[in-house]
């Protein structure tokens, strides 16, 4: 970080400038403030010599586009866009994107503080960077923008600040005709070989940085820098120093052959089965760093803006006339060597005292006529030239001690000569390594040829800020700036005669050279004007937000915990991928046993039942209202009538008080079901209004029939008896009975409704409660029985095609029902079994229970894609990707209560979905415990609709977030 240049524009929209945050190839950081909130930002502003090709320009707002659509987790959420440039009398409009500041040290400079990662740090790095690749990957692209400068270390985990090719370069020039170079730093075996890049590209960069990240070196770095090339693509990694657990999956990360390689998802789940999150919780960072952070954050946060540019132009004036003054008279004591100017305090069309008196060529096209002279470029300044701390004019100089010759790459600060020092911001990580990944460079951005320099030691830590009051240490200036040619703090690039020159000369390198196609990316809207540049297209791929357990949402707002009863206020905006502000959060208390159900009661009210009582909760705030002993172990709640609270508990039917949880009405089952001894009430089937459907069994003792004359009679003998019901919840009686064979012991039979429809309802058996008879009947098919709604009386029992006993299946009152049928999903009349429609499913998965709303039917697959399919002829309308990798149970769907938005939740991740058209609107995950040292939580994900909020539940934390 250092101090603003006289050039740097001081504006980016409501934003203002306070300093320089990192310099790259294609365009710098600043560090700004929004002038009306006072909000600190990061923005990345083109460099105005590449903003005028076109090329870069749809490249820059290509990757900005990426960079929203992966808002949230571990990418910092875009928070505005400037326009594109435009010609004007002071020159273009820069190009520019702000994103929320976030404090955080590049890869490279943490491993020049602290020296290599251990393995815990390591694990959370990859990943974090692996969960960002999955989502890339999921979408169809490739990403291209790993390196250890665009790589950051929080203090909550890893971020990543590069979406492409442009923020990852080591180098980007401006090619004839309008083309633009683009230079990576880390280069594939694929690459070299003049191939395309694909997935596997991305997972061979991520190897090569978890191995720098291990060792501070990359692991090609032995033998000639011109032979680097063939040892990329030929050689064996050395891996000797990274941890031997994770030796392996790198080793397969830098396979040569990409088809070897593992995907971003099966690295993420190596490295950290539980997330980077839930790895990372109670901090992740060793001490050294962890200040380092810290200190970046005071400082940043300590910044001002600078002056505005009429007082700094009245500043200058001032300074130019009294160098300008006549000397003094002789009879004047001496007052020591004159003060020389600082360099950003001089007018623009001041000559430098420094300059040579042979003028700079310039290009005639570049220059109208009448323009000032132009300043000498800081690199031509002679090596003796010494700049000197800026200090208010007249004051004396501070003493300067001499300076100790300083070469190339030794890790010292390559400071502007025409700037400030700032901040005492201290050494920059020495260029410890030689990668030979970092190739075909332009040879006028390298070192100038000399011996190899000896190996740096890691350098102590940033100096801290010098104290209020307190005087700074001399400045010492440091060796004659390059421009940048690499990310800054990154590993030094092989000097470009280390390839055969290409195109563009020596240094020219075939490697990357473009013009650069687009990325993908949905088309803007035509309507949308520039300054809505970062939100015209569509999350084609959502953000993931993970959730501190049941204490907060992190980085997505503060989590407003509700202490009263007034209602929530309403979600602030939320970028795309990011789940909107929750409205509030609860947390089950620990000293109670673990929720069994919730359930949402009249759009009021949150019961949870566990083990030891029920509990309601206020949907408005989120605050526990009561608790119920009486309903320990009881099933989900349901509404009786607008009243009341149903539960069913083990052995009685309660209704409680929505107000107080007082119970109001109580029937045990050996009163309701006198005729029925001993009747064990099973699982609720499913309910309709005030019905509710459920089994229930007993045993009955079977005497044995009476013996022929001459023989002895036999033992009396034990059966279970089951039954299906129909029970009234607000007339509180029994509709009908009737009997059904008994399940797999202890005999109740696993029922759920498949519809209620007007005639009949129709129920499907859980496979585990069939008997082993059965099973052997059923000859590996399911079945679906047809009950009477008025009486009970089977009706019949059907087969549908080959769908088996545990496929999946739903129906709808229009007389269709649906099945999962091996690795499709397959509509039938339900009266007759007639096959109407067919939609084919991803191979190796199998369909989960698809959601019937309105005249589509919600899909979803093991292989974690949810879609839409019209439910009259089957046509796909939608299919998207919940970008969870791997396969694993289908994700459960919810609609929301206006059935615009569409949750999917698995035992990873929630995923939100516009219903309609299937775009990805965010994503969540929850970590479990905030405490360090809790238990890691693996429970799945469960999700409840009730107006205009969806409850997301995860073991004891429940978030309300507001939905469409």
């Amino acid at each position: 970080m250092e101090a603003l240049r006289q050039d740097d524009p001081r504006r980016f929209g409501r934003f203002t400038a306070l300093a320089r945050f990192h310099e790259g190839a294609s365009a710098v950081r600043y560090v700004a403030r929004d002038t009306a909130s006072g909000e600190v930002a990061l923005i990345t502003a083109a460099r105005p010599e590449l903003a005028a090709l076109p090329a870069y320009r749809r490249r820059f707002q290509a990757e900005a586009r990426t960079a929203e659509r992966l808002a949230g987790g571990w990418v910092a959420p875009p928070l505005e866009t400037g326009e594109e440039p435009e010609a004007t009398a002071e020159g273009p409009e820069p190009l520019w994107t702000a994103a929320g500041y976030v404090p955080a040290l590049p890869l490279a400079e943490a491993i020049g503080i602290a020296g290599p990662l251990d393995e815990r740090a390591l694990r959370i790095l990859g990943a974090g960077i692996a969960e960002i690749l999955s989502r890339v990957h999921a979408a169809g692209s490739v990403l291209q923008g790993l390196a250890p400068g665009t790589v950051l270390l929080a203090a909550d985990g890893p971020r990543l600040t590069a979406f492409g090719p442009l923020g990852a370069a080591a180098s980007a020039q401006a090619r004839p005709g309008g083309q633009l170079s683009v230079r990576l730093g880390y280069l594939t075996p694929e690459q070299i070989e003049g191939k395309e890049v694909s997935a596997a590209s991305d997972l061979f960069v991520l190897g090569l940085l978890l191995a720098y990240a291990a060792t501070g070196t990359t692991p090609f770095t032995e033998g000639p820098a011109e032979e680097a090339a063939r040892r990329i693509a030929g050689d064996e990694p050395e891996l000797d120093a990274v941890p031997e657990a994770l030796r392996e999956l790198i080793t397969d990360c830098l396979a040569k052959d990409p088809a070897e390689r593992p995907t971003a998802g099966t690295v993420a789940a190596e490295l950290a089965l539980e997330g980077a999150a839930g790895l990372a919780r109670g901090g992740w960072l060793p001490e050294r760093l962890a200040a380092a952070v810290a200190d970046q954050e005071a400082r940043v946060l300590a910044l001002e803006a600078p002056e505005e540019a009429e007082e700094l132009e009245e500043s200058a004036e001032s300074v130019e006339k009294d160098r300008q003054a006549p000397e003094q008279d002789s009879e004047t004591p001496a007052m020591g060597p004159a003060v020389q100017e600082p360099e950003d305090a001089r007018p623009v069309d001041a000559p430098s005292p420094d300059a040579p008196a042979a003028p700079v060529a310039t290009s005639a096209a570049s220059e109208p006529a009448g323009s000032p002279a132009p300043r000498e470029p800081e690199d031509a300044r002679p090596a003796d030239a010494r700049p000197v701390d800026a200090r208010p004019v007249g004051a004396p100089a501070p003493a300067e001690p001499a300076a100790a010759p300083v070469s190339p790459g030794d890790g010292d600060i390559e400071e502007d000569r025409g700037t400030t020092r700032f901040l005492n911001t201290g050494p920059r990580p020495p260029h410890n390594d030689r990668p030979t990944t970092q190739l075909s460079l332009p040879h006028e951005l390298t070192a100038p040829p000399g011996p190899a320099p000896a190996p740096a030691t890691y350098p102590l830590p940033p100096a801290l800020p010098t104290a209020p009051g307190a005087s700074a240490a001399p400045f010492t200036p440091a060796a004659p700036r390059q421009q940048p040619g690499h990310p800054h703090g990154g590993p030094a690039p092989y000097p470009a005669a280390a390839l055969p020159a290409g195109p563009g000369g020596a240094g020219g390198g075939p490697m990357v050279s473009l013009p650069l196609p687009p990325a993908p990316a949905p088309a803007p809207d035509p309507a949308a004007n520039r300054r809505t540049l970062l939100t015209i297209a569509a999350a084609a791929v959502g953000g993931l937000i993970v959730g501190g357990g049941s204490v907060a949402a992190l980085g997505s707002g503060d989590t407003a915990v509700a202490t009263d009863d007034k209602p929530a206020p309403k979600p602030r905006r939320t970028l795309p991928g990011q789940p909107p502000e929750p409205r509030w959060t609860y947390a089950h208390p620990a000293s109670e046993s673990s929720p069994l159900t919730a359930t949402v009661w009249g759009d009021k009210l949150l019961v949870v039942t566990s083990e030891s009582q029920a509990s309601a909760v206020d949907l408005r705030t989120g605050k526990r209202l009561w608790q119920r002993a009486d309903g320990a172990k009881g099933q989900a709640a349901l509404a009786a009538g607008a009243e009341l609270v149903f539960i069913a508990s083990p052995t009685e039917f309660l209704w409680l008080s929505p107000k107080n949880g007082k119970v109001v009405h109580r029937v045990r089952y050996t009163d309701a079901f006198a005729d029925l001894p001993g009747l064990d009430v099973g699982r609720l089937a499913g309910n309709s209004g005030p019905v509710i459907w459920f089994t229930g069994s007993h045993t009955v003792t079977v005497k044995a029939p009476k013996p022929k004359k001459g023989k002895k009679k036999g033992k009396d003998k034990e059966a279970v008896r089951a039954y299906f019901f129909a029970y009234d919840i607000v007339q509180r009686k029994e509709l009908w009975r009737t009997p059904v064979p008994a399940g797999r012991a202890p005999g109740t039979p696993a029922y759920r409704v498949v519809v209620d429809r007007s005639a009949d309802v129709l129920v499907r058996q859980d496979a585990a409660s069939l008997t082993a008879a059965e099973v052997k009947a059923a000859r590996k098919k399911g079945s679906v029985r047809s009950f009477d709604q008025k009486t009970g009386k089977l009706l019949r029992t059907e087969e549908y095609g080959a769908a088996s006993p545990e496929a999946a299946t739903a129906a709808d009152e229009d007389g269709a029902l649906y099945a999962a049928v091996g690795s499709d999903l397959q509509a039938f009349e339900a009266d007759t079994a007639k096959p109407l429609w067919r939609v084919e499913g991803s191979d190796g998965s199998v369909f989960g229970t698809p959601l019937v709303a309105g005249p589509l039917l919600h899909t979803t697959e093991r292989s974690r894609l949810v879609g839409a399919v019209e439910r009259e002829s089957g046509r796909l309308v939608w299919r998207r990707s919940t970008e969870v990798p791997g396969i694993g149970n289908a994700p459960s769907l919810t609609l929301s209560g206006s059935e615009k938005t569409l949750i999917a939740s698995d035992a990873f991740q929630v995923t939100a979905f516009s219903a309609a058209d299937g775009e990805r609107l965010w994503k969540f995950q929850d970590i479990g415990s905030a405490d360090p040292k809790g238990a890691t939580v693996s429970a799945s994900y469960r999700t409840l609709a009730a107006g205009e909020i969806v409850v997301v539940q995860r073991d004891r934390a429940f978030y309300a977030f507001p939905v469409a």
